[in-house]
Protein backbone atom coordinates (compact mmCIF):
# COMPACT_ATOMS: atom_id res chain seq x y z
CA UNK A 1 0.00 0.00 0.00
CA UNK A 2 1.30 3.45 -0.92
CA UNK A 3 0.55 7.08 -0.21
CA UNK A 4 0.10 9.21 2.86
CA UNK A 5 -1.64 7.89 5.97
CA UNK A 6 -2.22 10.26 8.90
CA UNK A 7 0.43 12.65 7.61
CA UNK A 8 3.09 9.97 7.09
CA UNK A 9 4.38 7.71 4.36
CA UNK A 10 3.32 4.12 4.94
CA UNK A 11 5.77 1.97 6.94
CA UNK A 12 8.25 -0.37 5.28
CA UNK A 13 7.47 -4.08 5.33
CA UNK A 14 9.69 -6.31 7.48
CA UNK A 15 11.74 -7.35 4.43
CA UNK A 16 15.07 -5.56 3.86
CA UNK A 17 14.11 -4.21 0.40
CA UNK A 18 12.75 -0.84 1.57
CA UNK A 19 14.09 2.43 2.96
CA UNK A 20 12.14 5.26 4.55
CA UNK A 21 12.93 8.51 6.33
CA UNK A 22 9.82 8.08 8.45
CA UNK A 23 10.85 4.95 10.32
CA UNK A 24 12.75 4.48 13.56
CA UNK A 25 13.96 1.05 12.46
CA UNK A 26 17.73 1.38 11.73
CA UNK A 27 17.85 -1.18 8.90
CA UNK A 28 15.16 0.70 6.95
CA UNK A 29 15.99 4.29 7.96
CA UNK A 30 17.38 6.82 5.51
CA UNK A 31 17.80 10.55 6.14
CA UNK A 32 15.15 12.85 4.63
CA UNK A 33 16.20 15.24 1.89
CA UNK A 34 16.41 18.90 2.89
CA UNK A 35 15.83 21.41 0.09
CA UNK A 36 16.29 25.17 0.32
CA UNK A 37 13.28 26.15 -1.78
CA UNK A 38 9.54 26.70 -1.65
CA UNK A 39 7.31 23.59 -1.67
CA UNK A 40 6.37 24.31 -5.32
CA UNK A 41 10.01 24.68 -6.34
CA UNK A 42 10.81 21.54 -4.34
CA UNK A 43 8.22 19.55 -6.31
CA UNK A 44 9.57 20.91 -9.60
CA UNK A 45 13.15 20.09 -8.59
CA UNK A 46 12.25 16.49 -7.67
CA UNK A 47 10.38 16.02 -10.95
CA UNK A 48 13.36 17.40 -12.89
CA UNK A 49 15.73 14.99 -11.14
CA UNK A 50 13.42 12.03 -11.74
CA UNK A 51 13.37 12.91 -15.44
CA UNK A 52 17.14 12.32 -15.55
CA UNK A 53 16.76 8.63 -14.69
CA UNK A 54 16.04 5.80 -17.14
CA UNK A 55 12.99 3.55 -16.82
CA UNK A 56 11.10 5.82 -14.40
CA UNK A 57 7.45 6.74 -14.65
CA UNK A 58 5.89 9.41 -12.42
CA UNK A 59 2.42 8.08 -11.64
CA UNK A 60 1.14 10.67 -9.18
CA UNK A 61 1.94 14.30 -8.49
CA UNK A 62 0.20 16.38 -5.85
CA UNK A 63 1.14 19.66 -4.21
CA UNK A 64 3.10 17.82 -1.51
CA UNK A 65 3.49 14.23 -2.76
CA UNK A 66 5.13 12.45 -5.70
CA UNK A 67 4.98 8.74 -6.54
CA UNK A 68 7.23 7.25 -9.20
CA UNK A 69 7.87 3.73 -10.44
CA UNK A 70 11.40 2.59 -11.31
CA UNK A 71 11.64 -0.53 -13.51
CA UNK A 72 14.80 -2.65 -13.52
CA UNK A 73 16.46 -3.24 -16.87
CA UNK A 74 16.76 -7.01 -17.00
CA UNK A 75 14.00 -8.57 -14.91
CA UNK A 76 11.54 -5.63 -15.13
CA UNK A 77 11.03 -5.51 -11.35
CA UNK A 78 9.18 -2.38 -10.24
CA UNK A 79 10.18 -0.31 -7.21
CA UNK A 80 7.90 2.36 -5.77
CA UNK A 81 9.56 5.66 -4.86
CA UNK A 82 7.69 8.30 -2.85
CA UNK A 83 8.41 11.86 -1.79
CA UNK A 84 6.29 13.66 0.81
CA UNK A 85 6.81 17.28 1.81
CA UNK A 86 4.08 18.87 3.91
CA UNK A 87 3.59 22.61 3.75
CA UNK A 88 6.35 24.48 5.50
CA UNK A 89 6.86 28.07 6.58
CA UNK A 90 10.61 27.51 6.72
CA UNK A 91 13.12 28.30 3.97
CA UNK A 92 14.11 24.63 4.06
CA UNK A 93 11.64 21.97 3.01
CA UNK A 94 11.95 18.53 4.60
CA UNK A 95 11.24 15.87 1.99
CA UNK A 96 10.43 12.50 3.50
CA UNK A 97 11.32 9.66 1.18
CA UNK A 98 10.44 6.02 0.76
CA UNK A 99 11.68 3.48 -1.80
CA UNK A 100 10.46 -0.10 -1.78
CA UNK A 101 10.61 -3.15 -4.01
CA UNK A 102 7.28 -4.68 -4.90
CA UNK A 103 8.53 -8.27 -4.99
CA UNK A 104 11.26 -10.33 -3.46
CA UNK A 105 13.03 -10.09 -0.16
CA UNK A 106 16.41 -8.50 -0.79
CA UNK A 107 17.21 -5.68 -3.19
CA UNK A 108 20.99 -5.81 -2.63
CA UNK A 109 20.86 -2.18 -1.50
CA UNK A 110 19.34 -0.84 -4.74
CA UNK A 111 16.64 1.26 -3.06
CA UNK A 112 19.09 2.95 -0.68
CA UNK A 113 21.61 3.67 -3.46
CA UNK A 114 18.86 5.09 -5.69
CA UNK A 115 17.65 7.49 -3.02
CA UNK A 116 21.21 8.62 -2.28
CA UNK A 117 21.74 9.25 -6.03
CA UNK A 118 18.53 11.32 -6.08
CA UNK A 119 19.72 13.24 -3.00
CA UNK A 120 23.04 14.01 -4.74
CA UNK A 121 21.35 15.21 -7.94
CA UNK A 122 19.13 17.53 -5.88
CA UNK A 123 22.21 18.91 -4.09
CA UNK A 124 23.74 19.71 -7.48
CA UNK A 125 20.64 21.73 -8.44
CA UNK A 126 20.61 23.85 -5.27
Amino acid sequence: MLGIDSGKLRPCPSTPNCVSSMTTDKKHFIEPILISASPDDTRDMILKVLDEFSRVKVTETQANYIHAEFTSLIFRFVDDVEFYFPKSESDVVRVDIRSSSRVGRSDLGVNRRRMEAIREKIRELQ
